[in-house]
């Protein structure tokens, strides 16, 4: 029994980490919608009066993008901003033939009377952060904006985000991420509504309450005063952006989320790219947790509330190992609850941890109503897309699970850039494409024998128990099955 009881306490804890989870994101959802009843108004800069717009500049670190880099270039220079209140800092750790490539377009749109530089470095530490670092030395602005070279803001952006800065408390803008290959596929589909669920509930529901939040590494924008004074961009975690964010509110600089405001950008189409980008997001996540952890609790500037909140949001990509730990231990679980008749009314009462499911399918859908509307049509669409999105999800698990523990015990690894592809409808084909991983990853042989683990839970529904059978956790093992499923067979043809 000494085992059996290892499993029910482990099981036990990871059920009510997520319970606790699904509580914060109910927390977020009330501030959400608490949050559209309030009118949102700005000071603003005099565009019409020379001496009173700030000189801004743009900074677009860039590594290796020979499939975007013309696109990025020609969007950064159509931006409607006076030429001599603007500086573009292309910061370019190239090692390809790009750098040429890029080099050339510089000088070309220098020429159409652009305040436009190609930075390079030969030591290319600290990766993107240390990029930025490099670059901030020189720039002129006192904002400093940063796009990541998937992006691509609208004319009017700057006009939209730098009058906010008028409040001098306000230390970062971040827009909302918008999606230009959405319905490219099911996998670019499963990730934006993980993104809009971050970009709606999440950054809304905690901004909208003074709790921190993250600049997102791009697609915002930072007074430059604020960097430095949070102590500049440190390359000791994968997510530099998080990692300042905190340290920056810590410092009690304001951020202003613009929900209104999407900025478009491509979402990875290949599964291979999709992972490294979710491995160094949420390896990041628990490096920060790390980092920051004592940070937080020990500041006197914040409330409880919200030390509560950064440190929820700092955890959240270890859900997934919480999310891990009840897969796997479920099936043992279908076996004990069937074994022991005495455990009766622990089962009973851990049936009621079901909410924290019926909780986040509440959450996402004020979410995808306010992308997609409402309606009978829209809201049978949106059962569909939650569990899709749910099972892949956890098809992710194992990955990022791994990611998280290699982030909490401090084990260090390179900054893995995610490749772009320059695609945004079915027509397009990333195939050639010459930035992707060769090999498969070590951890696909295991989902594969994870989806037949799944099958085995599903397989074991029909043979518990004395009548008939036990399915309370069929569909879950079953959305186990489809995820890891998918993951798998997706990894394996992305490399055919």
């Amino acid at each position: 029994m000494i085992l059996e009881s290892i499993i029910i306490v482990i099981y036990t804890i990871a059920i009510v980490l997520i319970f606790m989870y699904a509580l914060a994101q109910l927390n977020l959802l009330y501030n959400y919608l608490s949050s559209k009843k309030k009118r949102q108004d700005c000071e603003t800069f005099d565009f019409s009066n020379p001496e009173e717009i700030p000189i801004v500049t743009i900074q677009l670190p860039v590594f290796n993008e020979m499939y975007v880099m013309e696109r990025l270039l020609d969007n950064i220079a159509r931006l409607e901003y006076p030429k001599d209140k603007l500086e573009i800092q292309v910061l370019d750790d190239s090692t390809d033939e790009t750098i040429e490539t890029t080099k050339a377009h510089v000088e070309k749109l220098a020429k159409t009377g652009l305040d436009i530089t190609h930075i390079t470095r030969t030591d290319r530490s600290g990766f993107k952060a240390g990029a930025l670092k490099e670059g901030l030395k020189i720039a002129k602005g006192e904002f400093i904006v940063i796009f990541d070279a998937d992006f691509l803001p609208q004319p009017n952006w700057l006009k939209r985000t730098i009058p906010y800065f008028k409040n001098e408390k306000i230390g970062v803008v971040q827009t909302r991420w918008g999606h230009i290959n959405r319905n490219y596929s099911l996998l670019t589909k499963i990730q934006a509504f993980a993104l809009d669920a971050h970009f709606t509930l999440e950054q809304v529901g905690r901004n909208s309450k003074g709790h921190f939040i993250n600049f997102n590494g791009t697609a915002g924008v930072w007074r430059k005063t604020c960097i430095l004074d949070a102590g500049n961009w440190e390359g000791d975690t994968l997510t530099e952006d998080l990692d300042l964010s905190y340290r920056a509110q810590l410092k009690n600089w304001e951020f202003k989320y613009l929900e209104d405001v999407e900025t478009p950008a491509e979402l990875p189409v290949v599964i291979s790219a999709a992972r490294s980008q979710q491995f160094r997001w949420n390896k990041g996540g628990a490096e920060n947790f790390r980092k920051m952890l004592w940070r937080v609790v020990k500041s006197d500037n914040i409330s409880t509330k919200t030390k509560v909140h950064g440190l929820l949001h700092l955890l959240n990509s270890t859900m997934f190992l919480s999310i891990f730990t009840v897969a796997i231990l479920s099936i043992p679980m279908l076996y004990i609850k069937n074994e022991y008749a005495h455990l009766r009314n622990y089962f009973y009462i851990m049936s009621f941890f079901v909410m924290s499911t019926i909780i986040f399918f509440i959450c996402y859908w004020f979410m995808y109503r306010n992308i997609y509307g409402s309606g009978f049509k829209k809201f049978f669409g949106y059962i569909g897309m939650f569990f899709t999105f749910f099972s892949i999800a956890m098809g992710f698990s194992l990955h990022n699970s791994i990611a998280v523990i290699e982030g909490h015990i401090g084990k260090r690894s390179e900054f893995v850039r995610t490749p772009k592809f320059n695609i945004s409808n079915i027509r397009d084909s990333w195939k050639g494409n010459k930035y992707l991983r060769k090999k498969l990853s070590p951890h696909v042989v295991i989902e594969g024998i994870l989806m037949l683990y799944f099958a085995f839970g599903m397989y074991s529904a029909f043979i518990v128990g004395d009548q008939g059978g036990d399915f309370g956790l069929f569909p879950f093992h079953l959305m186990l099955f489809i995820g890891f499923g998918y993951v798998f067979f997706k990894s394996l043809s992305s490399k055919v």
